[in-house]
This record gives C-alpha cells, sequence and structure tokens, in this order.
C-alpha cells in the first residue's frame, strides 16, 4: 500500500515518521503528473512546491492554522493531502476539482486566490481578525518571487511589518539565483538562529543594552546595525528586514529535515517573519523542469516525452495573428511599443521582444505600472501596445480611466483572452471588459469575429488618435486568410453579413461564428434572420442598428461577455435614446453570475450563449415552432 492511500486527511501526515516523507513527496509527485498529463493546468509551479507542501501540514495545524497561497496554482499537493485526492482526477473539468485554492471547496484552503499578490495583504487581515476574536492560531501566506513583483504584494508587507501582527510570509523562490555556499550557510545560520531560546535571549539583550543610562540607546543601536550588515552579507533579506520583518534563509526548498526545523522554530514568532525558501519549478519530472515555461500552464501530454497530446494545426491562435502583426506593423513604424506585464509568452510578444528588445518592456505583475507607463510613453508621441488578459486588466482601471483617457492618450489595448476561457474558472473567464471599459470617455472598443478583422483592427488602433481597447478570444482563430494590404476599418462600423426579414442576430466577437450556424438552423424553420457583426461595441453603428431594428422588428443581441453593462445593454441604450423601443429584443449573454470552471464548449452550452441559445431565442420572438 503506498504511503498516500494512508492520507485521507492532512492530519494524517502527522502520523508519518519523517524518513517516510521524502517517499510520500514522490507518491504525490507521481500522481499530480498522472493527473495534470491528462486534464492540463499549472504542472511546473506545483511540482516544485511538493516538499514544502508536506512541511507546512507536518508542523502547523490547517485549517485551525490558515494557509493561503498567493495565485493558487501551485496548490495541487495541498489538495492531494487535504482530502481531495480521491477527486483529483476531475482537477479542472466541469464540476470537478478548481485549478486554484478555493473557500468554498475545502476549509483547508484559507483564501480563494487566482491573481497574483494578494496572499500578504489576505494574511495581515486574517491575522487581525485572529487577533479581534482571541484567536492564537497561525497565519501562513505563500507567495512565488513572481509575485512579488506586483505592487499589492509589496502594500502589504509595508503594513503587516509596521503592525507587528503575528505572520508568517513563505517568499517560494525559483528564479533568483544564489551560490551553493552561501545557500549551505545561510540555511544553516537560519535554522539556528530562528530558535525560540537564541531569539528570546535576543529581545532580552536588547532590552538590557536600552536600559543603560546615558548610552544604552547609542550602542543597542549600533548593536542592530551590525546584525543587519552580517545578515546582509550572508543572505539577501536586507529588504524584508527594512520592512520590519525577521527574515530567514535561504532555505533548500526540497530539503524536509531543514524545511520542518526551521518552521517548528518560526512558529514560535509571534511577529512578523519572512522565510525564504529556494525550490525548483517542475522538480522531479525532467520535461518541466527543463521547460518550466512550457509546463507552467500546459494542456494534455505525454508523459514519457513531455509533447502535447493536441495534434498540429497550421490555423494559428488569435494570440499569435496578433503577435506576428504586430512586428509587421513595428518595422515600419519605429513609434510602436510593447508592453506586457510578466506574460511576454501568453501574449504573444516574445517574437516583438527578440527582434525589437529596446522597444519591448515586460514589466512584472504590474498592470497599473503598465497602463500609467503607456499613457507616459503616449504622451510624448510613441504609441504603445499593452497586452494584456482581460481578467487582468481588471486590476488597472483606474489607470486607464485617469491617466489614459482624461487626455485621450493614444494607447492601444490588446486585451486578450476575452470571454470565457475554460478550465481556469471564474478568476480568469474574460466576461467583464465591456462593461468596465465602455463607461469611459473617448475609449474605442473593438472585438474582431476573425483573424483577417483582427489584423484589420490593429490597423484602425494605429491609425485612430485615442485610446483603443480590441479585445480577442483564447484559442485557435477560424482559418480565415488576412487579407494584403491591410486595411483599417471605419470607427463605429458594423458589417451587415446577411440580409433577413423578420428577425436581426447583432453579433460582436467570436459570437459571430454562433450567429451564422444559427441563420443556418433558423432557415430550416422558414424564419428569414439578418446577421450583424457590429464590430464596436462603442462606439456602436447608430444608422445600421435603427435601420434593421425597423426593417426586421425583432433583435438578438449576443455577446461573449456579462448581461449587465455589455454590449446588449449598449443596444439597448441607443434603441432607447432614439425611441426605437418599440421591437422586440432578446439578450443573450452571462446571466449574474460568475462562470465554474470547465471546457469552453461546455461552458459555453451550459451558460447558453452558443448557436442553439440563439436558436432558442429566435423562435421565442417569432412564435414559430
Amino acid at each position: 500500500m503506498n504511503l498516500l492511500d494512508k492520507i485521507k486527511t492532512n492530519k494524517d501526515i502527522k502520523e508519518l515518521d519523517k524518513k517516510d516523507l521524502p517517499v510520500l513527496a514522490r507518491e504525490i509527485r507521481d500522481r499530480i503528473i498522472s493527473v495534470v498529463s491528462k486534464t492540463g493546468g499549472h504542472i511546473a509551479s506545483s511540482l516544485g512546491v511538493v516538499e514544502l507542501t508536506i512541511a507546512m501540514h507536518y508542523v502547523f495545524n490547517i485549517p485551525e492554522d490558515t494557509l493561503i497561497w498567493d495565485v493558487g496554482h501551485q496548490a495541487y499537493a495541498h489538495k492531494i493531502i487535504t482530502g481531495r485526492n480521491d477527486r483529483f482526477d476531475s482537477l479542472r473539468t466541469f464540476k470537478g476539482l478548481s485549478g486554484f485554492a478555493k473557500m468554498s471547496e475545502s476549509p483547508c484552503d484559507g483564501f480563494t486566490v487566482g491573481h497574483s499578490g494578494t496572499s500578504i495583504s489576505a494574511g495581515l487581515g486574517i491575522s487581525w481578525a485572529k487577533y479581534l476574536k482571541k484567536d492564537s492560531s497561525k497565519v501562513i501566506s505563500v507567495i512565488g518571487d513572481g509575485s512579488m513583483t506586483a505592487g499589492l504584494a509589496f502594500e502589504g508587507l509595508n503594513q503587516a511589518g509596521v503592525s507587528g501582527r503575528d505572520l508568517i510570509v513563505i517568499l517560494n523562490d525559483n528564479d533568483m539565483s544564489i551560490s551553493h555556499n552561501v545557500g549551505a550557510l545561510s540555511s544553516f545560520l537560519s535554522r539556528t538562529l530562528s530558535a525560540k531560546y537564541l531569539q528570546n535571549m535576543k529581545k532580552e539583550f536588547g532590552s538590557f543594552l536600552k536600559s543603560l543610562p546615558g548610552i544604552g540607546d547609542d550602542i543597542y543601536k549600533f548593536a542592530k546595525r551590525s546584525e543587519d550588515s552580517f545578515k546582509t552579507f550572508v543572505t539577501p533579506g536586507m529588504l524584508f528586514e527594512s520592512l520590519d520583518f525577521d527574515y530567514f534563509g535561504p532555505i533548500n526548498g526540497h530539503r524536509l529535515d531543514h524545511l520542518i526545523d526551521i518552521m517548528e522554530n518560526i512558529k514560535d514568532h509571534h511577529e512578523p517573519v519572512l522565510l525564504h525558501v529556494r525550490t525548483i519549478k517542475g522538480k522531479g519530472y525532467e520535461p518541466a523542469e527543463k521547460n518550466p515555461v512550457y509546463f507552467h500552464g500546459v494542456g494534455s501530454f505525454d508523459i514519457n516525452t513531455g509533447n502535447g497530446n493536441k495534434g498540429s494545426s497550421s490555423i494559428p491562435s488569435f494570440t499569435e495573428v496578433f503577435g506576428k502583426t504586430l512586428i509587421n506593423f513595428a518595422k515600419e513604424d519605429e513609434d510602436i511599443i510593447a508592453i506586457t506585464a510578466a506574460m511576454p509568452e501568453g501574449t504573444g510578444l516574445t517574437e516583438f521582444g527578440r527582434l525589437f528588445p529596446e522597444r519591448f518592456f515586460d514589466v512584472g505583475i504590474a498592470e497599473q505600472h503598465a497602463v500609467t507607463f503607456a499613457a507616459a510613453l503616449a504622451s510624448k508621441g510613441l504609441k504603445p501596445v499593452v497586452a494584456i488578459y482581460s481578467t487582468f486588466l481588471q486590476r488597472a482601471y483606474d489607470q486607464i480611466l485617469h491617466d489614459v483617457c482624461i487626455e485621450s492618450h493614444h494607447v492601444v489595448f490588446a486585451i486578450d483572452r476575452g470571454g470565457i476561457v475554460g478550465e481556469d474558472g471564474p478568476t480568469h473567464h474574460g466576461l467583464f471588459d465591456y462593461s468596465y471599459l465602455r463607461n469611459i470617455p473617448n475609449m474605442v472598443i473593438m472585438a474582431p469575429k476573425d483573424e483577417n478583422e483582427l489584423a484589420r483592427m490593429l490597423r484602425t488602433a494605429f491609425d485612430h488618435d485615442g485610446p483603443v481597447a480590441l479585445r480577442y478570444p483564447r484559442g485557435k482563430a477560424l482559418g480565415v486568410k488576412i487579407e494584403e494590404p491591410i486595411v483599417p476599418i471605419e470607427i463605429g462600423k458594423g458589417e451587415l453579413i446577411s440580409q433577413g426579414s423578420e428577425i436581426c442576430i447583432l453579433a460582436v466577437g467570436k459570437v459571430v461564428a454562433e450567429a451564422l450556424k444559427a441563420k443556418k438552423e433558423l432557415e430550416k424553420s422558414g424564419i428569414s434572420a439578418a446577421v450583424v457583426n457590429a464590430r464596436f461595441v462603442k462606439p456602436l453603428d447608430k444608422d445600421l442598428i435603427i435601420e434593421i431594428a425597423e426593417k426586421t422588428g425583432a433583435v438578438i443581441t449576443v455577446e461573449d461577455h456579462v448581461l449587465d453593462g455589455g454590449f446588449g445593454s449598449a443596444v439597448l441604450e441607443l434603441l432607447a435614446d432614439n425611441d426605437k423601443l418599440n421591437c422586440r429584443i432578446k439578450r443573450i449573454g452571462i446571466m449574474d453570475k460568475f462562470v465554474e470552471h470547465g471546457a469552453a464548449e461546455i461552458l459555453r452550452k451550459e451558460y447558453h450563449i452558443d448557436c442553439s441559445a440563439i436558436v432558442k431565442a429566435a423562435l421565442d420572438l417569432t412564435q414559430k415552432k
């Protein structure tokens, strides 16, 4: 019987002998690799923290002690040992386990996460709540070195240090380079100096020095500076010490004995502590260790080779089309700048960065900074393109409104992953961008139906003198040829794709294809449907929409977006403002709820934004069977 089979809850780990824990770590890794090879997921980061996860559950009393993961895509081992191993095969599938930590899924998940940089702020809040409720249990926030580039992380560190609250922050560092000798010495010193009796002695001696009449404060400050200088010499922790954290590390994150020793020591501290742990992304699976970027978030793959299971396709993704088109425009225009927030591969900008290194900026996980930085570049006549996933651009709303749109700076927002994105779930679906952008003056919003239109809209964005949001979906494009030369589209001009007399289907973006499928199905029922590709959410094609609404008397709006404040709302407002609400109207989009995780096709059917939903709406409006 495997050790993992004995772990029904995380409390069972405490019953194991320490010498058996490395065996458990190997079994957990095998389980993660086996499942993710079928479901896809964030495998490299999860493989890197297996020992760290085991050590935390061995030392702390979770969920009485609160464990918070930053982002949460590294929490697979945590899920396996907290009573979810029997359901782990359902990872990221519809109605199955979430790919992220989720409070509603388990009491062991201390906070629902999905975006980076939140763990320290959340940990501090929970620590204060426990203090006010006379609860002495611990709070542990685990944050990766990538998430430490988020401004929110430093805002949390700043308050936590000043507050003096009982909070343990574990920095999972899988990127920083630290020499073996320095790391070994630091590990020894950290495990030794974190011992409770030495910490107590240090405090008592500090109090004694301060009590010396006349010279006490000066001697204490000198001793403190000497200690800080020594720590700086053997560790990289001066930054955290300056924020009033007790810093320990770096520790080898794959040495369970070292991890358990130092966690046993620091759990007795009652001030802010930062433990610096060094790990290897993809640890234990050679393909992931060699290519951690690819295996950060991966689809299903062959375990033996690490190669993806999906067959090759000549049809590029929308992201690839964007990246290639941007490069072609940048070759002709030296003012074009590309900006990403720690997602050069995901946003299709890797090759741009290689070709134009002085015109490419990866600002880290700092979306707010990216937008203001772009506004400043635009203020001096450059043409910055900010390529960010829809869900992450939400973090920079104030900067879009205040720094870009008030002065109408020419910033192009390339909004990737618009609409339903699939298995990553509610924290990653891009279902709110129309709503949070279209109420901002000076903003133009457009969404292409295919890759040719994407290229044309990018040309349009560069020709327009003002802020533009170009929103496109995840995944493969339609296989449409990109016409040469690439000509711009008139701002606010929709496209009447097909005529119809009984009903008009107004669609925007990816769902235009579903509208065209629905038209063919409706023809079988004898219903004549016009299909309009709106292209623009703002400004709308007023003349076209009013004309087709008057002609047919029945309108269906379709969007891969929430209904509240979205494209359909904009159409209703347009018709109301022009006294044209006498026609029958049906809006198709996401109702007032968060969309769960699952395959995109399943979700579109479940939430009624596919061809069959359009057909049903048309039959209802025309009262035909």
